[in-house]
């Protein structure tokens, strides 16, 4: 098997329609895979994905494991060469996997690829960044950002072109390609002690630090994300105390820093 695709569900059953619709369209060249989809909670019904792709095997947890913690619930039961980390409100382009695929079956160095990612507008979304700095998360969700968008911009990376490949220190986990051997050297892909947030830029730390791979930001696959930070819904000073979401990214960012 070349590739496993991954992709975790939470009550979100017609994003993944779309995303496996995306899938089934895009040109996967000669590559034998196979797609798992993690029903985290498995509170919802899935009898319309099950109709629609048969061939999609469908895994279902008792309790929400997370991001990180689906994401392992699938890996465990894949038996691709690579795995692909697929967030459901994805769309890939037509031959964005191939292209993650070839740059990791051509550069032996690399060990996790990641492509452009864009909004549903065509607009470019920031998806590689430098690591964050302790107060990085405090800028970026509170006014105090405004007086340090230096700071913000160097995080986000606005000062290289995003049209160019190149090793980045980490990659939004929204679609993630990564080499079999990470899995098998770490036991799993994600640090479960990240319910969510965090997941995906411990990952590419470990990955780089730890194992040695290069992480690879890959322009030209593309896949459009309609992405919603959900953390960042409510404001800054009352979001800790009314939304799970900007709780759990603090948990993490805590995590992060301090272990």
């Amino acid at each position: 098997m070349d590739l496993s695709i991954i992709i975790v569900n939470y009550q979100s059953q017609e994003k993944v329609l779309k995303c496996l619709e995306a899938l089934k369209q895009a040109d996967l060249g000669d590559l034998a895979y196979e797609t798992i989809v993690v029903d985290n909670a498995a509170v919802g019904d899935l009898a319309q994905v099950a109709a629609a792709f048969p061939e999609v095997k469908i895994i279902k947890s008792e309790k929400n494991l997370g991001m990180g913690g689906g994401n392992n619930l699938g890996a465990k039961n894949a038996s691709g060469k690579y795995l692909l980390v697929l967030n459901h409100d994805t769309a890939v382009k037509f031959d964005a996997v191939k292209k993650l695929y070839q740059h990791l079956e051509e550069n032996d160095k690399a060990g996790i690829v990641g492509p452009k990612l864009l909004n549903p507008d065509g607009s470019l979304q920031y998806s590689c960044f430098r690591f964050p700095k302790l107060h990085t998360p405090i800028l970026r969700r509170t006014f105090l950002g405004n007086f340090f968008p230096k700071h913000l911009d160097y995080f986000l990376m606005k000062d290289f072109d995003h049209a160019a490949t190149r090793a980045v220190d980490w990659l939004m986990g929204s679609c993630l390609m990564l080499k079999r051997e990470i899995l098998d050297k770490e036991g799993k892909i994600f640090d479960e002690k990240y319910f969510m947030y965090f997941e995906d830029t411990d990952l590419c730390r470990r990955v780089k630090d730890k194992l040695g791979y290069d992480v690879v930001y890959h322009p030209e696959a593309v896949v459009v994300h309609d992405h919603g930070r959900g953390s960042a819904d409510k404001p800054w000073y009352s979001a800790p105390f009314t939304d799970k979401l900007a709780r759990e990214h603090l948990k993490s960012w805590f995590r992060y820093f301090f272990g």
